[in-house]
């Protein structure tokens, strides 16, 4: 996949009439590239499969970043000012860093309640909706009281976002209404098919015990039957504690949990430590496309969270 990161594509030259319309309505002139922006990776590859060659995509996150606390970079601005849509994970991913973007960009198509700015949580079985009161200080999925927003890493989910993307793509571009199907149609086989491969690969190991660093993999862990037992975050977006470890170490051991599964940017020393105390195996996966060097898809990335755990279990 090719996420754009340059000047797009101009439009054709309209009459002035059909120009005062084209304006009127915030969409792009006829036989233009859709000009995307993504929040994430992810939503980027799903993006770029289903509009083809009728949109010119950009994430503004990159692989190996935090989604949680992006530092906006200069491109950031120019991107959102010349984009015809915007596509957000939701549930609260972006707040900390996106809504003070939108704000200084002058291009109301994005905006939230336009047209132009979709919420790819539509639709999604949300893990871990807030019950109580929300606040800072239980960390940032009760701040997020929405739920957890790391969906995507459950490929059904990705059938989800990727019929409401062609939907929301093709308000915004008629004209392409049927490449938008098309694509989706393929997008679906292929996913559907790579589905039953993971299923198979994944079927030997339900309800394996595992820990998990982060609350990354609910949804893909509630996916393939896995039972995640704690984190090593004492309440998410909360570093690990000696105190939390301390009392995770032997309940590992009694619940004989046989993973760790961490994302690539993780400390590796506590990691370690795990590793020596309670002989699970220590599992890096993947968030998002780009995060190591091979994964350059969205397929990519859950062909290698399969592989990963599988070679770990037949270790």
């Amino acid at each position: 996949m090719k996420i754009l990161n340059k000047t797009l594509l101009s439009f054709r030259p309209l009459t002035c009439l059909s120009a005062l319309v084209m304006l009127a309505a915030g969409t792009p002139s006829a036989g233009a590239q859709l000009k995307v922006v993504t929040t994430t990776p992810d939503l980027a590859s799903i993006t770029e499969k289903i509009g083809g060659e009728a949109v010119a995509v950009v994430s503004l996150a990159r692989g190996t970043d935090n989604p949680h606390h992006i530092r906006p970079r200069p491109a950031f601005s120019r991107h959102l000012a010349e984009a015809d849509v915007l596509v957000v994970v939701g549930l609260d991913l972006e707040h900390a860093w996106l809504p003070s973007l939108l704000a200084n960009v002058r291009n109301n198509r994005i905006r939230p309640g336009r047209v132009g700015h979709f919420d790819a949580s539509r639709g999604i079985d949300v893990i871990g909706v807030a019950a109580g009161p929300v606040d800072h200080a239980h960390g940032h999925a009760h701040t997020h009281g929405e739920g957890n927003h790391h969906y995507l890493l459950d490929p059904a989910n990705a059938l989800i976002v990727a019929e409401n993307i062609a939907n929301r793509l093709t308000r915004l571009d008629e004209d392409n209404a049927e490449r938008f199907r098309e694509n989706l149609a393929r997008f679906r086989e292929t996913l559907e098919e790579k589905m039953a491969e993971w299923e198979a690969a994944l079927e030997p190991y339900r309800g394996t015990h595992v820990v998990t660093y982060h609350a990354t993999y609910d949804y893909f862990a509630r996916r393939y039957g896995f039972e995640i037992i704690d984190t090593l975050e004492p309440a998410p977006g909360i570093e690990p504690t000696p105190r939390h470890i301390s009392r995770l170490i032997p309940r590992m051991r009694e619940e004989n949990v046989r993973m760790v599964w961490s994302e690539p940017v993780r400390p590796t020393r506590l990691l370690l430590r795990l590793a020596g105390d309670t002989d699970a195996a220590i599992v890096e996966l993947a968030e998002f496309p780009g995060a190591v060097n091979g994964i350059d898809t969205y397929l990519d990335l859950i062909d290698h969270n399969v592989r990963r755990i599988v070679e770990a279990m037949e270790r």
